[in-house]
């Protein structure tokens, strides 16, 4: 087995806002390396993809499940995570239902390709791609406590990535997280 690529550092960065020992949905999760980095920090770690044998290794690590999300039920209907992660994966159907797995004082972490990177790589066609200010649009009513929109450079990709928070009723207030 080849060891994972290291994790996001906007995952890493942000990963600050998690509770200790937090519930974490990786979704479109492929060989794991979210779900690790979180199961090596004791964290309680989901993560759904469509590739079988890929997951199959991730299954000591914590619930795996095998599900064609874009083409089959959303197999996490009224569950919901203290963080849930999606990293270079866009289905805009799932948009609603991913956000609505954040549970109230969790936490979105998200970040993908977007408009501009068919310049330099793949993905390039638009359905993978997002226009400016989609994922702003898709946390609403979520409180966004960081998002960025550019060029990333080694590799070359242009990306939209958002932190976002669900505020309980009665928080009101920003969670502490390092600037």
């Amino acid at each position: 087995m080849h060891a994972s690529p290291a994790p996001s550092p906007w995952v890493q960065r942000w990963s600050a806002l998690l509770p200790e020992h937090a519930s974490v949905l990786d979704v479109a999760c492929g060989p794991g390396r979210h779900l690790r980095w979180f199961a090596q920090r004791g964290c309680s770690v989901t993560g759904v993809d469509r590739d079988a044998a890929a997951l199959e290794p991730l299954r000591a690590l914590g619930e795996i499940i095998v599900a064609d999300i874009e083409n089959g039920p959303w197999p996490l209907v009224d569950r919901s995570f203290d963080a849930v992660i999606v990293t270079n994966y866009l289905w805009r159907p799932l948009l609603p239902a991913i956000v609505e797995c954040v549970a109230p004082g969790g936490v979105l972490l998200y970040e993908t390709f977007a408009t501009g990177n068919e310049t330099v790589g793949k993905p390039s066609r638009p359905d993978f791609l997002l226009q400016p200010g989609e994922l702003l649009r898709a946390a609403a009513g979520l409180r966004i406590v960081a998002y960025e929109d550019g060029f990333l450079t080694d590799p070359e990709r242009y990306v939209q990535r958002l932190a976002a928070v669900r505020e309980t009723a009665s928080s009101g207030v920003a969670p502490r997280y390092p600037l």
